[in-house]
């Protein structure tokens, strides 16, 4: 789309708002902008590169009648299409689009598009290192922090952009086509804003709406919704899984990853080698595999990245061992399928600290998957009474109420005896004390160094 002169409203201004500003400015578009906050509410700093052009600000107003003279809209990822605003909008046949779809129709990259309820930054990161290793021009983009739109107009041809895209950023996706596009899990999350799995699956499933048979698209086999969407995608499917050996897609055969096309069998490693620990980062780091070999790379660049990738922050990040108790970050635990995948990573007894904003999950199924290493645990936040409620259903009585989150980590703190772990795995969003989960983590390690 040819945005030069277009009226264009920029909706939620957070990192992908401004990002989005910024190039539409350079584009050549009428931007105004709008966050129900007013701008007295942001750091002056926010502004700083969007203070540089010439925008309307409509920050704290109602841009409702406003809306009538636009051409387009841009959301950031998480505005409620709801909003009365936005329904106009619609009735009046504007466009309406994420911020990721602006990204993409700017760039000249390929586009490796990667969702899934849980591993989707472990990932993205993981993949994006094989590609830069492999000696490919690569920009890790999207949910993992920094917006497409930020980089869109520095990309070239032969360029791949590795995206991080969240239910949140697909939900208003027209033309956005990933070359190749993978899907790591569903389970149950976000249903304070989609209501429904069904419509929670819907959102997720955009991801390859647009692919065709030139493209391909990567499932977790062992994943049962994710398996059951192969009938609806157009691209190539390959699969990952842990558990069987496939014909097309990555998989362990003997203990070794092994990636397959039509039953022809390529070993890339020994799977004790890859240096992330976990089952889940296994899924990972298959998923990573698939992407990689259907581009291109070469297998030893695969390997020899597997066996050298460190993690990322706030994935069970270790931090420090004080008096002989290891605390360990993995703030980005924000529902309860991310927090049992922790628990199961755990091989030392744990102090596990869970609790926060509440998007209406079932805490049931995370108790029924506790392990014995789980030996106490601390509760605090929005959740607090539901998450004691599930742990009484299941019979588990060894919970602590904490004050505050720095009064859970100090209270774990004191009940962990030397050779245990206390593990930050909240199964909740951290809205309800922090900005962020990456805020959350941050806190969680300031506190932890100041033992």
């Amino acid at each position: 789309m040819e945005y030069k002169n277009k009226k264009v409203l920029v909706i939620g201004m957070a990192k992908s708002g401004i990002s989005s500003a910024v190039l539409l400015c350079k584009l050549g578009a009428d931007v105004t902008i709008y966050d129900v906050k007013r701008r007295s509410d942001f750091p002056a700093e926010l502004f700083a590169e969007l203070d540089q052009y010439q925008y309307h600000d409509m920050l704290g107003s109602d841009p409702t009648e406003q809306v009538a003279d636009m051409d387009v809209l841009v959301l950031s990822p998480g505005v409620p299409l709801g909003l009365p605003f936005i329904r106009r909008a619609y009735e009046l046949n504007k466009k309406v689009i994420a911020e990721i779809e602006l990204g993409f129709d700017v760039s000249k990259a390929d586009f490796i598009a990667i969702t899934g309820t849980n591993g989707k930054t472990t990932t993205t990161a993981l993949t994006g290192e094989i590609f830069k290793n492999a000696g490919i021009h690569t920009h890790v983009l999207g949910n993992i922090g920094v917006p497409i739109t930020q980089e869109a107009l520095i990309t070239q041809p032969g360029d791949v952009v590795v995206a991080e895209t969240a239910a949140l950023q697909l939900d208003t996706i027209e033309t956005y086509c990933p070359k190749e596009s993978a899907i790591l899990n569903i389970t149950e999350d976000h249903l304070d804003r989609y209501g429904t799995m069904e419509n929670y699956i819907a959102a997720k499933a955009k991801i390859f709406k647009n692919q065709n048979a030139e493209d391909f698209c990567v499932l977790n086999y062992d994943n049962e919704i994710v398996r059951e969407l192969e009938g609806a995608i157009n691209a190539q499917v390959f699969w990952f899984s842990t558990d069987r050996i496939l014909e097309n897609g990555a998989y362990v055969r003997d203990g070794s990853i092994c990636f397959s096309v039509d039953g022809m069998e390529k070993m890339i490693m020994p799977a004790k080698d890859l240096h992330i620990p976990g089952k889940h980062n296994l899924e990972n780091a298959l998923a990573a595999t698939a992407l990689a070999c259907l581009y291109g790379i070469p297998t030893e660049v695969v390997a020899d990245t597997l066996r050298t990738f460190p993690g990322v922050e706030h994935r069970i990040e270790f931090v420090r061992k004080v008096n002989g108790v290891s605390f360990i970050n993995d703030s980005k635990g924000t529902n309860p399928d991310a927090t049992i995948h922790a628990i199961h990573a755990m091989t030392e007894p744990t102090v596990l600290i869970l609790g926060g904003y509440d998007k209406k999950n079932d805490f049931v199924p995370l108790f029924m998957e506790f392990t014995p290493m789980i030996k106490a645990v601390l509760v605090l936040g929005d959740t607090a009474q539901k998450i004691i409620d599930a742990a009484r259903a299941c019979g588990y009585e060894n919970y602590i109420k904490a004050n505050g989150f720095e009064d859970a980590v100090l209270k774990a703190y004191s009940i962990a005896e030397p050779g245990d772990n206390v593990l930050l795995s909240p199964a909740c969003a951290s809205w309800d004390m922090f900005e962020n989960f990456e805020e959350r983590g941050r806190v969680f390690k300031e506190i932890v160094k100041g033992l």
